[in-house]
């Protein structure tokens, strides 16, 4: 049975209800009304014109209407905000362009600030609650119902048609009632998901403290430990050796963007940094580029690779398991061959460490973008225990990983259930077919 079925059993439902007229809905309370959003939302067309400095800067996001920080922006500002509108506490913020793509299309603001003008700012009239509309929009902006509305190629709404569309209302005193017992409820499901959230990313940190524990000091408790002389390792069994990647493997950086056919070439798939998750490869979106013969036979990951971006979050590390038939890599990328006596996944895991310790990050120069040379990566120092025990320690640290991976699972099923829930509540409440008060 899903969600909404049993959100609907076990509660109650009105005494009488009426056709809505629209497919989607149904049936509504039959004290309920129908009214065009003409009659419950008006434009405010304040623009805050020289006095910008004043306001807060507004986003709509996912999370609802947040401030911006304007001390430490994230993208690019305008050189001046005097066409942005003003918001006030209580205002609705629209997002009618782009309905189709946009993530989030209803916000109500908790700020006085203002908002770039491609968004559409509307109060609310004083025989309506706030609140409940928030609720009753969101619900419609959840399940894409206002599509009837759509027009031109862009999937845009007009102000005639949002205006004309209807909002269907009870009286403000039951509004009010809705709109309060949705704040109660969803903000007890947001807490639930935010502690199963907390429990997720501890889970993450046992798996992380696990991974550091056996590549650095191995299996054996009892065993005598050395200094190995490297900041990010520690100390070491006695018995390990502290060498430099140049001397456990042969590294290659990748190959320049070519888009052209020079003569001669192939067009191939090729991971670049983006590419790279920790630990993993994403090859759900792979692009391409023309290599020659020999630099296929340079550049062509084999099975067991390992793959380290030479940008951005330098060092992060996957492991290539012929996840395609065939693939390179582009110069934003390091292709790692581990000698024979090496197990990729043991360096594998420690460069997940050495990572998460910083190693990496500190041996580029972060004046700049930080790049992670080819020769600087040669020279980072790394451990080697010898390679049954190297293996051992995989097995170990898979056997722990899978165990906290299928708790963490589990959490991430109980926490959509919980979304889903919070989506058929909300749902249920606001067209009527739940009765709350």
């Amino acid at each position: 049975m899903a969600a909404g079925q049993i959100l609907c059993s076990i509660m109650k439902k009105y005494d009488n209800y009426k056709p809505s007229g629209v497919e989607w809905l149904g049936e509504i309370p039959e004290h309920w009304k129908a009214l065009s959003n003409k009659y419950i939302f008006k434009l405010n067309k304040n623009l805050v014109g020289k006095k910008s400095s004043k306001y807060d800067l507004l986003s709509l996001t996912l999370n609802g209407v947040i401030k911006r920080d304007m001390e430490n922006p994230q993208g690019k500002f305008p050189a001046e905000f005097d066409t942005y509108q003003e918001v006030k506490k209580g205002d609705f913020i629209f997002c009618l362009f782009d309905v189709e793509e946009t993530p989030r299309t209803v916000g109500l603001s908790d700020f006085d600030g203002m908002i770039t003008g491609a968004y559409t700012v509307m109060q609310v009239n004083k025989n309506f609650d706030n609140t409940f509309l928030y609720y009753f929009y969101l619900n419609l902006d959840a399940g894409k119902r206002m599509k009837p509305l759509y027009t031109g190629l862009r999937n845009t709404i007009s102000k005639d048609n949002f205006f004309s569309f209807k909002t269907f209302v009870p009286p403000l005193q039951e509004q009010t009632a809705i709109a309060n017992f949705l704040d109660d409820k969803t903000a007890k499901l947001d807490q639930a998901i935010a502690i199963k959230e907390q429990q997720i990313g501890l889970l993450k940190e046992r798996k992380q403290i696990i991974i550091q524990e056996a590549v650095t000091k191995g299996l054996d408790k009892s065993v005598k430990l050395k200094d190995s002389g490297v900041v990010w390792i520690g100390e070491i069994p006695e018995h390990w050796e502290v060498k430099k990647v140049r001397h456990v493997s042969n590294v290659v950086l990748g190959k320049m963007i070519c888009n052209q056919n020079l003569g001669r070439m192939e067009l191939k798939p090729y991971l670049k940094s983006k590419n790279i998750q920790w630990l993993k490869v994403d090859v759900s979106s792979v692009d391409e580029m023309w290599f020659t013969k020999q630099e296929m036979e340079q550049y062509r990951l084999k099975k067991n690779d390992l793959v380290l971006s030479e940008g951005g979050e330098v060092g992060k590390t996957c492991i290539w398991n012929n996840e395609l038939s065939e693939c390179y890599i582009q110069n934003s990328a390091h292709k790692v061959t581990l000698n024979s006596d090496c197990n990729p996944f043991f360096y594998l895991y420690l460069f997940n460490h050495i990572g998460k310790q910083g190693g990496f990050d500190s041996v580029i120069n972060r004046v700049s973008i930080g790049h992670l040379t080819k020769d600087k990566l040669l020279n980072i120092e790394v451990v080697k225990p010898q390679l049954k025990e190297q293996t051992a320690i995989v097995s170990y640290i898979e056997t722990q990983s899978s165990k906290i991976d299928a708790l963490i699972a589990l959490k991430e099923q109980e926490i959509e259930k919980l979304k889903e829930y919070k989506v058929s509540l909300i749902d249920g409440v606001v067209t009527g077919k739940v009765k709350v008060v």
